[in-house]
């Protein structure tokens, strides 16, 4: 009913998209609710304790930890661009969006996703300098190029998603409005178009290859670099160490890559439909959950830092 309506509506004025995400499906429907609900409270946790404690615990306060509180809010903003959406279109028949929202979902979530790409190839780079350039770290990562740093992710990932959005509303759409997704994409919005797409979609797949393929480039060319030094290493438990300060965030970068190439840069077929939606979900919902976990698990940077504060907070009382 409530479709039929959406449908009558833009038969005279194009108000907004019907985001189908996985109507087809309805009895997945309240299980992915429930399961999406609890990560994103998860989310939600997380990041801000990975927030909280890098500016808490002064031990803290260095440019890996200056990067990965800014990896979190990413995460956090990020996430929350999409999820709370996706939970109202989960529990009922109204699976609607407006214009004006699914500009700036697609505009936010494209934004920090790039931003995040940049991100993680600068936390190479900072892992690269202490291992490879240990006796100058602190003058090669000096606050005022962290802070550059984190600033040039930012602006790189939102100029290039103010040409990507910019180019998909400008194709006409001939009142399509339901938009095979969870949330407003490129991908699939580029199939709403009425007009052919392939020089939007020669621009999109050389735009993926500059946000996803170079970032991936530079961060095999740095863990490059840092295995030779880690090799020179005679001590067994130096080359233990060196390695575990970097496994979090390679675990991290091939997690979040892999995926984003997966729907990006690889060619899409019409049985894959809802293999995109669910790969969609994991870099989406899932990676933001579990990078909080991946890098504290085996830090005991953090893990020490939350024994501090939760410990002063229980003898406090």
């Amino acid at each position: 009913m409530c479709l039929h309506r959406m449908e009558q509506k833009n038969g005279s004025s194009f108000t907004g998209f019907i985001l189908l995400g996985f109507s087809d499906r309805p009895q997945l429907e309240l299980v992915l609710f429930v399961v999406l609900l609890i990560f994103y409270i998860f989310t939600l946790l997380g990041n801000t304790t990975i927030i909280a404690l890098s500016h808490v615990d002064p031990q803290l306060h260095t440019p890996m930890y200056f990067f990965l509180s800014n990896l979190s809010f990413v995460d956090l903003c990020y996430t929350t661009s999409i999820v709370p959406q996706l939970l109202v279109n989960l529990t009922g028949a109204d699976k609607s969006i407006s214009f004006g929202g699914c500009v700036v979902q697609m505009y936010i979530s494209l934004g920090l996703g790039v931003t995040e790409c940049f991100l993680l190839v600068f936390m190479a780079f900072d892992r690269y300098a202490a291992v490879c350039r240990p006796l100058h770290y602190t003058v090669i990562m000096h606050p005022r190029l962290c802070a550059l740093m984190a600033s040039a992710s930012l602006i790189i990932g939102f100029a290039n998603s103010l040409l990507q959005t910019i180019l998909i509303f400008l194709l006409p759409l001939c009142g399509r409005n339901k938009l095979d997704h969870f949330l407003c994409e490129v991908p699939p919005f580029l199939k709403l178009a009425c007009v052919d797409t392939t020089m939007n979609e020669y621009e999109l797949f050389f735009g993926s290859v500059i946000v996803l393929l170079i970032p991936v480039a530079l961060i095999v060319f740095s863990y490059g670099r840092i295995v030779r030094a880690v090799l020179r290493i005679k001590s067994t438990a130096g080359q233990r160490k060196a390695f575990e300060t970097c496994g979090s965030h390679l675990t991290v970068v091939s997690l979040y890559f892999g995926t984003a190439i997966y729907v990006y840069l690889l060619p899409s077929s019409s049985d894959s439909k809802d293999q995109g939606k669910f790969i969609s979900l994991f870099y989406t919902i899932v990676i933001p959950m579990i990078n909080p976990l991946i890098y504290t698990l085996r830090n005991k940077d953090v893990k020490g830092a939350m024994k501090k504060v939760f410990w002063k907070d229980s003898d406090s009382r």
